[in-house]
């Protein structure tokens, strides 16, 4: 099996997504906006890099990946008082996958300059809670 290195610039695209702005509350307001009417599912080590279509940083906080309907939360091991809403994430992953444990460097949008990184923890997947009919 052939491992491919890959660099992803989880940026512009990923992190100013317009579908998961939610403007400029604080981060747990951010947080409650983000996950309201969701359930928080069993916390899993890695998600598909190829399913995931944006990623917001709540600042000070957490990682918040989109797969789908499906959000999967990040709250970094380390480093993550380093986010905020100017940094532009850069991961260097092998394979497919994001995993636990994993380094996110953190680039400075308007100077472009490396100013820290994150150690990615586990990631915890919110889906929509199922309706009663």
């Amino acid at each position: 099996m052939r491992t491919i290195l890959s660099t992803l610039l989880i940026g512009a695209a990923m992190v100013a997504s317009p579908a998961m702005a939610v403007g400029r509350d604080s981060p747990d307001v951010q947080m409650q906006k983000l996950l309201a009417n969701r359930t928080a599912g069993t916390p899993v080590s890695c998600i598909s890099l190829t399913r995931s279509r944006s990623s917001q940083v709540i600042p000070g906080r957490a990682i918040v990946y989109r797969d789908g309907g499906t959000l999967y939360v990040n709250r970094p091991q380390s480093g993550a008082e380093s986010l905020d809403d100017n940094s532009i994430l850069v991961t260097r992953s092998i394979g497919t996958q994001l995993c636990r444990g994993e380094a996110v460097n953190l680039i400075d949008r308007g100077a472009g300059f490396q100013r820290g990184f994150v150690l990615l923890g586990d990631f915890v997947p919110y889906r929509k809670a199922k309706q009663a009919r």
